[in-house]
């Protein structure tokens, strides 16, 4: 969590929105590239925050959302190691273990919810789960 101190010191730097519980930070940087902007971001407020990962909020031309993640050296070479035992680059093994968890979590997150489902219809029927997901909607009763 972020001290305010900490959050004024930044804001002089880069222009900053924080989030309402002041987890997240949101910045514009100008930059030729995507890349480049969350580098030019990372050298600037890496000495004033504690930054786990910068990310883009919009996806590149191929759909992929930047991220940068700052390791500690033991992960660097942990990195290392694993990506020159598969024959890849660093940045490559990081981009397909990444992927290949976040596909692993959505498949895991459409089965629960599959299984979910089924439970539900067995105990009430289609109109009744219809009629529940509306006032729900409706209500704002759900979290996105």
């Amino acid at each position: 969590m972020l001290t305010e101190a900490e959050l004024h010191r930044a804001a002089r730097t880069v222009p900053l929105a924080a989030s309402h519980d002041a987890t997240r930070l949101m910045a514009v940087v100008r930059a030729k590239t995507p890349h480049r902007a969350l580098h030019r971001l990372r050298r600037r407020l890496d000495p004033l925050l504690p930054i786990d990962v910068i990310s883009t909020h919009y996806p590149d031309p191929q759909n992929h959302t930047l991220l940068n993640i700052a390791f500690p050296p033991a992960v660097h070479d942990s990195i290392r190691r694993a990506a020159t035992a598969r024959g890849q680059a660093p940045h490559t093994f990081v981009e397909q273990t990444l992927s290949q968890a976040v596909a692993r979590q959505t498949r895991n997150e459409a089965d629960y919810l599959d299984l979910t489902l089924h439970a539900l219809l067995t105990r009430t029927s289609t109109a009744q789960l219809l009629a529940a997901l509306g006032r729900a909607l409706t209500t704002g009763a759900h979290s996105c």
